[in-house]
């Protein structure tokens, strides 16, 4: 596993992890099929509003940059400790992201690894996050990593339902 640090995240970077995760998590809901495009903008915005009222100082909040040895930022996290839905001793694990240009280098491991630890040494003996079901890449580190789902939600798509069909 690569060498890797931890930061909080300077107040200079926020802002532009933000825009992207705001964006990004939109892009994810659409591709989804959970929000319509033209909404979906305006709908993550107001989620991560609603997850981060006061920004980088959103309390039981932590955001963390990795960093290799010669300090470039290899990527993020997102961690709650609080779980959104109230899961006791359980935080949560909103965004682990690395950055473009350094993907498939350990990276991933090594950040979840480290949002592992940081919650476990806030006394928390759980961690649960969320993957979209054709993130392939993702779901094999998450379950090679030892996560076990939890929950499953299934969807067929059925067409519009008005004349697709005749009656």
């Amino acid at each position: 596993m690569p060498d890797l640090t931890l930061r909080e995240m300077p107040a200079s970077d926020f802002d532009e992890w933000y825009d992207a995760a705001v964006r990004g998590y939109a892009d994810l809901q659409t591709s989804a099929g959970v929000w319509r495009a033209e909404e979906a903008l305006r709908l993550s915005a107001e989620k991560h509003e609603s997850l981060l009222p006061a920004g980088r100082a959103t309390p039981e909040t932590i955001l963390l940059q990795g960093l290799r040895p010669d300090g470039a930022v290899v990527g993020t996290l997102w961690i709650s400790l609080v779980h959104p839905r109230g899961v006791a001793d359980c935080a949560y694990l909103f965004d682990i992201e690395v950055v473009e240009e350094h993907r498939s280098a350990g990276y991933g491991r090594a950040l979840l690894t480290a949002a592992e630890g940081v919650v476990r040494d806030r006394g928390i003996s759980a961690l649960e996050l969320n993957v979209h079901g054709d993130n392939t890449r993702a779901i094999n580190l998450y379950a090679s990593s030892g996560y076990r789902l939890v929950t499953q939600q299934m969807r067929k798509d059925l067409g519009s339902g008005r004349g697709d069909h005749e009656g």
